[in-house]
């Protein structure tokens, strides 16, 4: 009986092969098995055996049936997907961190009876700060609430307690904080920063309180409550010129023209649902950056359509270029509603340096509107194609000279100021 348990428990850690080997020495029966084969498969530690029941593969190996490891790469986004994340407005709740609790102790120690009050102080709660960052785009990854850091409680033996670590909250570059609809910190420059709300002061042990008159006092006070506020967040696109127009009127596609950015673009009206910004590299190595605003509709300025979310994106811009479809009758009414718009919105916004801008000059009706054009208006007009790049090159030029005419302005207002 031992010996047939020790023969069993010796077949169960067979390996394949020598499960093969001890079969084969065995006679069990010539109508039940007739021919027990080992052949050598691709596979490591597969076998087959062939008999009455046909062939069966089995496989002794893991590493046949494994999923690859390691994380699959992720495909890079493109940038209809990113425009479709992209949030330019937050409504956050700001709460710091509370101070820790003072610790209440004595000295404890042999042959030393009064030892004396030893309860260390707590720990200062972490503040939260807004941090402009340059690699930010959207305002997306902010989630409605952060809460700092509490500070840890005092201990025993002048133990004070650790400072709650500072929380940071990283936006792009040109967001705007504002409290009740009123602003309170413009973050413009990469890595500036705006303390949010303070954390909390930590609480005083019993040692704080020692003094002559009382040496062995009980009293410990709890850390204080961390600041909350309540802030909304803007974003307003960092750009020189601003593309204006009504929908459809080829903004996406003179960008695309003039600078690397590549926004979708589509036979239908509203195709740029958020801002692209372009850069227009110079031989001088100069860069202005331009923005493409989307569609403008008339009562824009009461919220209709796309409404007001997109007009604040204007409200950097130095200078702006009017694109106006030639295609359409009376081109020259586009141009006083989207300066009555700008102007509804914020006084004197639609009287910044600015170019008009004649696209769809390849279609033979818009030949025949420049001229009207050019007798009802006096600003200049730059006649461009965006679909076969007809004259962007003057665009391009007038666009310097707009950028380096700002630069003078802006020098002058330095030197006046100090």
């Amino acid at each position: 009986m031992l010996a047939t348990l020790s023969r069993g428990k010796t077949a169960r850690w067979f390996s394949p092969d020598g499960l093969l080997g001890f079969i084969s020495r065995r006679e069990v029966g010539r109508n039940q098995l007739n021919v027990i084969s080992h052949n050598k498969p691709a596979g490591p530690g597969a076998w087959r055996a062939e008999g009455s029941g046909g062939v069966r593969r089995v496989s002794a190996s893991a590493s046949l049936r494994a999923k690859p490891r390691g994380s699959p790469k992720k495909r890079p986004m493109s940038e209809k997907a990113q425009t479709r994340y992209f949030v330019d407005h937050r409504r956050v709740k700001l709460v710091a961190g509370s101070g820790g609790k003072g610790a209440c102790s004595f000295h404890s120690e042999p042959r030393k009876e009064w030892g004396g009050p030893d309860g260390g102080d707590g720990g200062d709660g972490g503040s939260v700060f807004i941090k402009a960052d340059r690699l930010v785009k959207s305002l997306a990854h902010v989630v409605p609430v952060y809460k700092g850091q509490d500070g840890q409680s005092g201990g025993s033996k002048n133990c004070f307690g650790r400072n709650g670590k500072p929380t940071y909250i990283g936006v792009p570059v040109g967001t705007v904080v504002k409290e009740r609809e009123k602003t309170i910190a413009d973050l413009s420059v990469h890595g500036q920063e705006y303390l949010a709300v303070f954390g909390g002061a930590g609480g005083k042990g019993n040692r704080f309180f020692l003094s002559n008159e009382n040496r062995a006092p009980m009293t410990a006070t709890s850390g204080m409550e961390g600041q909350e506020r309540v802030l909304q967040l803007e974003l307003h696109t960092m750009a020189h010129a601003g593309l204006v127009g009504f929908p459809n009127s080829g903004k996406s596609s003179l960008l695309r023209a003039i600078s690397n950015a590549r926004p979708a673009v589509a036979a239908y009206p509203f195709t740029t649902l958020n801002p692209h910004v372009g850069i227009v590299k110079y031989r001088d190595h100069e860069q202005v950056a331009v923005a493409d605003i989307p569609g403008i509709i008339r009562g824009a300025h009461l919220n209709r359509g796309l409404g007001i979310s997109f007009l604040r994106h204007i409200e950097r811009c130095r200078f702006l270029l009017f694109v106006l479809d030639l295609s359409t009758p009376e081109p020259w009414t586009q141009l006083q509603h989207l300066q009555y718009e700008l102007d509804q919105y914020e006084p004197g916004l639609s009287q910044r340096p600015q170019a008009i801008v004649a696209n769809k000059m390849d279609l033979p009706e818009a030949r025949e509107n420049l001229q009207t054009l050019r007798s009802h208006i006096t600003q200049r007009v730059i006649p461009v194609s965006a679909l076969t790049g007809q004259n962007t090159e003057e665009l391009i030029l007038h666009l310097r000279e707009l950028y380096d005419g700002y630069l003078q302005v802006d020098s002058s207002t330095r030197l006046t100021w100090w």
